[in-house]
């Protein structure tokens, strides 16, 4: 675990596969105790990155309109902050 990539460098995309692995050693129980727990807290912490993500790509949408006839009628730039 040592040349893991910090989790607030990570694409959505990777963090989530690896969620997904860590969830499944977990499920697994192969591991022992305190290696379940190291994988615990980094599951917690790509679990929240990508909950970041995805809050962040739901308000990029919500700022597209759509005009009656389908096409987009303006977009707003999101403000990150």
């Amino acid at each position: 675990m040592a040349d893991e990539i910090p989790v607030a460098e990570m694409s959505f995309e990777a963090a989530l596969a690896e969620l997904e692995a860590v969830v499944h050693r977990l499920e697994a129980g192969s591991a022992p105790l305190e290696e379940s727990i190291a994988l615990y807290a980094r599951g917690a912490e790509l679990r929240s990155l990508c909950e970041a993500k995805l809050k962040a790509a739901e308000a990029r949408v919500a700022q597209i309109v759509a005009g009656p006839d389908g096409a987009v009628t303006g977009a707003k730039p999101l403000d990150p902050a």
